[in-house]
């Protein structure tokens, strides 16, 4: 299951996280030109990552052969368990930070989650490219929304977008094992 279809609902998900740091930064009111800085630097981690995680999932795949898609759903549903499990244990945290090193230092820990999605995503298949360029810029349009939302956002909207990621997330990995 290599779809592009597939692939985008995904990349939402593991952009959630990005959108969701991007709504506390966007508290503090940053300039357009820092906006977009930050979104650019969210969207190049996030597209780097996963296409990391391809690379590396691919490379499993060739010796994991038939089982390789339901081994890849298995870690994105891993992965899925793991953000419902911590968004249940901790309490939904926004930014409040407009330094340009901090900014810099955010997308590598967010990240980390695209790295291992992109393994699985490789196991099952995916171009490193695609995935790259679906997720980069999924995330660049979350993290402009995010931050030009802001605070309006923050305040009106209820939801844990960490727990709301997870379920998603587990849903399309089980998904993802039915079809295949």
């Amino acid at each position: 299951m290599t779809s592009l279809f597939a692939l985008i609902p995904i990349a939402f998900v593991l952009s959630l996280d990005n959108f969701q740091s991007s709504i506390g930064l966007g508290t503090t009111k940053p300039s357009w030109i820092r906006i977009v800085q930050c979104a650019l630097i969210f969207g190049i981690f996030d597209a780097l990552a996963p296409m990391l995680g391809v690379w590396v999932g691919g490379y499993l795949g060739d010796y994991i052969g038939e089982s390789a898609e339901y081994i890849g759903a298995a870690a994105l549903a891993v992965y899925a368990v793991y953000l419902v499990v911590h968004a249940l244990r901790t309490e939904e945290k926004s930014g409040e930070i407009d330094h340009p090193l901090a900014i810099l230092g955010l997308p590598l820990p967010l990240s980390i989650d695209n790295l291992l999605a992109g393994a699985g995503l490789g196991v099952m298949g995916y171009s490193a490219v695609t995935v790259a360029v679906v997720a980069g810029s999924v995330t660049l349009v979350m993290s402009l929304v995010g931050l030009t939302l802001g605070k309006l956002a923050a305040s009106k909207i209820p939801v844990r977008t960490d727990l709301l990621g997870g379920v998603v997330m587990l849903i399309l990995a089980t998904a993802m094992v039915v079809r295949a």
